[in-house]
């Protein structure tokens, strides 16, 4: 089906860029009327800026071959994101680089003042994050007045990263005559409200189809020990070596971790999430579509709107939060009809998170375990076999110089060597376990743990014990998290001051020692230890348990060491007289000191000092110069008596303006 005429311009870019047939959602785009607003719904990856550039050539362009003088800017793009923003940018800029059009960039990140200059020389068409964008039209560098076509590219990202208030802000400033074009992957009830408030007539355009999922994408659950997420990364990486490839984090914390950790393996790999500024982002992104860089791991700042060539992996080293996020990561794969593979890393508390989501998406995923050293070496062997300079004929200059090495050194040589050299360019496979379903299975209700021989079992030992709290309520969490396993895979678990001893069944120790390689996050270390003997255990007597009926006996108490003052206690005491009481007892007799009287000493009296006079210390009165000593003192009598006016007593309060003589109150 060749493409729809738009516009003479646009067509001839279309065919020099190999257009040769429209995507669904360009082909009703352009079937639709050129007068009315548009309210489109279309998946990830399926040419949304193509359709939305040609939808608005006719309202910008008309009849006329190109645009005229750059002035106020005749179209208005929003996007949610920098990234999506500049792409948009680029995009658009091929797409009318026929008409002379003018397109402006506003984003976060970059010289503002750069771009106030830019929309004063004029342009055509101006693509910014909302944002940037409302903060030129506060300040008056973006002039709305001869606006003709506004389009909300990614409407439903905008409205999640809270930009409602900006985009109202936009569209209320923008001509009521204006055409509004809202293409967005999903509609949810925000998108409705905001089109049925800010578009005339619009018309709906529908080309998701929700009950089959992207055909383009394979979707695959791997399944994987918590401490081995990273390992199961380099795996998946090896095990597809695909041109490009995604590997997106929650965090931004994350994205760190796992790019030091794949760069330390030798992976050409970049990082991309929000606290980088712009120019280390368009950098990131320029290395991943020029082949500098094979692998990007990014938060979901990569995950809307990012068209990157070659993408044929993604990878979720975390469960994403939800439907959408799990498709608009997926969808940076499989664009433009090529395959892509999504690939979802779920460790065993995170199985029933991700079921849950492919069911919601309608998505078949395939669970399968972390591919293995030996599956990655046999892709590896195979590729080589594949690789063009196996495969296209050397010429003379290379195969004179192979006849003069296979003079000096014999086929199995060569063939050695060329093996060798071909396995040091590639970073090596880690060994990965996988976590069996039949080890996902919980217990029943009810169920006992199986009893083992202790032969079957081997000991471990953790450094945390008594000192440190050690209980077993959250000690046998911390060990199944460490080693992947199952409580029913635990036996004996000593405690000791130091250390705690366990057993895990001989079954699952290998993958079990396998993964305690790497120490734990806080530091602690699981390693392989010998079983306790009799005399590291506790000392306590055991405790018996009677029969049903009978009464159990409890353990003989041990016998207290004898007090250093019990020989006296123990000493006979003196009889009783005849008619002493019994419950009487008969005083011990006296010492000769204890029966001497007791006499005070003679009182004896000190002599009175008298203190001398100083000069300013204030004599003192004689006892009758104070006769009102111990009683109330009358009136008119001490140190400040006849100073300051008389009042009678009740006589109201002060006269009004009289001086304050107080100390003021809190507050005045």
């Amino acid at each position: 089906m060749p493409f729809p005429t738009s516009h003479p311009a646009l067509d001839r870019a279309l065919s020099e860029r190999g257009y040769a047939e429209p995507t669904p959602v360009q082909a009703q785009v352009l079937d639709a009327s050129y007068d009315r607003d548009l309210l489109v719904s279309a998946q990830t990856g399926s040419g949304k800026t193509v359709a939305f550039g040609l939808a608005m050539a006719p309202t910008l362009l008309g009849l006329a071959e190109g645009f005229g003088q750059a002035g106020a800017p005749a179209a208005l793009v929003i996007a949610p994101t920098r990234e999506l923003a500049l792409q948009v940018t680029g995009e658009l800029t091929w797409l009318y680089a026929a008409t002379g059009a003018t397109i402006l960039s506003c984003v976060g990140g970059m010289d503002p003042r750069a771009e106030r200059r830019a929309l004063q020389r004029g342009g055509h068409i101006v693509v910014g994050t909302p944002g940037r964008l409302r903060d030129h039209l506060e300040r008056g560098a973006l002039d709305l007045s001869e606006i003709k076509a506004v389009v909300l590219d990614e409407a439903d990202e905008m409205l999640d990263m809270g930009f409602q208030e900006d985009l109202t802000f936009l569209l209320e400033a923008a001509p009521a005559d204006r055409r509004t074009l809202m293409f967005s992957a999903t509609l949810p009830r925000e998108i409705v409200r905001l089109a049925s408030a800010y578009q005339r007539d619009a018309l709906r355009i529908d080309t998701v189809d929700r009950d089959s999922p992207h055909g383009d994408i394979e979707y695959r659950a791997v399944r994987v020990l918590p401490n081995q997420v990273d390992l199961a990364v380099v795996n998946l990486l090896r095990f597809y070596e695909a041109p490009g490839a995604l590997v997106f984090a929650n965090t931004r914390e994350r994205v760190k971790h796992l790019t030091a950790t794949l760069r330390e393996r030798g992976f050409s790999v970049v990082g991309l999430s929000g606290e980088l500024t712009q120019d280390l982002r368009t950098e990131a992104l320029q290395a991943l579509r020029g082949g500098h860089a094979r692998v990007c791991v990014a938060t979901d700042v990569a995950a809307r709107g990012l068209d990157l060539p070659d993408l044929g992996l993604v990878i979720h080293a975390e469960v994403p939060a939800n439907v959408e996020g799990m498709l608009h990561r997926s969808g940076r794969t499989g664009r433009a009809g090529r395959k892509g593979v999504s690939v979802l890393l779920v460790p065993r508390a995170r199985r029933r998170k991700a079921e849950l989501l492919f069911q919601a998406a309608s998505i078949r995923a395939e669970w399968v375990g972390p591919p293995t050293a030996e599956e990655i070496r046999e892709k590896d062997h195979q590729r080589m076999l594949e690789d063009p300079l196996l495969v296209s004929p050397p010429d003379e200059d290379c195969m004179a110089e192979g006849r003069r090495l296979l003079e000096r050194l014999s086929p199995e040589q060569v063939a050695g060597a060329l093996m060798r050299l071909y396995r040091e360019k590639l970073p090596p496979p880690e060994d990965v376990q996988d976590d069996a379903p039949s080890r996902w299975k919980p217990e029943a209700a009810g169920e006992l743990r199986p009893q083992r021989d202790p032969g079957d079992m081997d000991w471990f030992r953790i450094d945390i014990g008594r000192k440190d709290q050690a209980d077993p309520k959250w000690l046998i969490p911390k060990i199944c998290r460490a080693g992947g396993v199952t409580k029913r895979d635990i036996g004996n678990i000593r405690i000791f001051d130091a250390e705690t001893r366990f057993e895990i069944s001989r079954e699952v120790s290998p993958a079990f020692v396998a993964a305690i390689a790497v120490p734990l996050p806080d530091g602690t270390r699981i390693a392989p230890s010998e079983a306790p003997g009799a005399e590291s255990r506790s000392s306590r007597p055991r405790r018996e348990f009677a029969a049903p009926g009978e009464r159990a006996s409890a353990p003989p108490r041990p016998k207290r060491a004898p007090r250093p003052y019990a020989a006296e206690s123990a000493a006979p005491r003196a009889p009783q007289s005849p008619g002493t009481p019994p419950f009487q007892k008969t005083a011990p007799e006296k010492s000769a000191f204890e029966k001497a009287p007791y006499e005070k000493p003679p009182f004896q009296k000190k002599p009175f000092k008298k203190k001398p006079f100083v000069q300013g210390d204030r004599p003192l009165a004689a006892p009758g110069d104070r006769p009102w000593k111990g009683k109330p003192r009358p009136a008119g009598s001490g140190p400040t008596a006849g100073t300051g006016p008389k009042r009678k007593p009740n006589d109201g309060p002060a006269p009004r303006g009289a001086p304050f003589r107080g100390k003021p109150k809190r507050g005045s």
